[in-house]
């Protein structure tokens, strides 16, 4: 009787153990990147997983972190502003922070930045999570009235450029 509890115990704990390791299987965050032409600005919206933020920030900061943190918008903000950033004709786009919101175990943050031009030639840093997973794909996702493509960002890419490939 013992050896079948044990067993059962170990095909629960096997099962458990593949449980996790297929929720952690994909680490990516989705940013849509757009030019509004009747109010000249880009509009910014980052999609990540809210657990692995959260994880991220708390093995960064050794602290418990989760949407109970009284100071949980403005560390996300911190994060973000730090590990995500535009630059256009070697100057800084500065991104105004608009909100988040969690939804579904996604996070969804906006921000958005005054923007007279066209985005060929923008420049994006995207390093968010790619220091805390090593499989993090970050997809960017861009588009104004000439052109519309994507970018991947990656721990071997971690900065790249809006170019016309058209």
């Amino acid at each position: 009787m013992y050896i079948s509890i044990a067993k059962r115990f170990f095909v629960l704990l096997l099962c458990g153990l593949a449980a996790n390791a297929v929720a952690h299987r994909y680490f990516f965050s989705i940013t849509d990147l757009a030019l509004n032409e009747n109010s000249q600005s880009i509009e910014v919206i980052h999609q990540i997983t809210a657990h692995d933020i959260d994880n991220a920030i708390a093995e960064a900061k050794q602290i418990h972190f989760s949407v109970a943190h009284p100071e949980y918008e403005s560390i996300i903000r911190q994060y973000i502003e730090s590990h995500f950033q535009l630059h256009y004709q070697d100057k800084a786009v500065i991104l105004n922070w608009v909100g988040l919101e969690i939804n579904k175990g996604n996070i969804f943050i906006y921000q958005e930045a005054e923007f007279h031009h066209s985005l060929l030639g923008l420049k994006i840093t995207n390093n968010l999570l790619i220091n805390s997973y090593a499989k993090q794909i970050n997809t960017v996702n861009f588009r104004d009235k000439s052109i519309k493509g994507s970018l991947t960002f990656k721990r071997s890419v971690t900065i790249d450029t809006i170019v016309n490939n058209n």
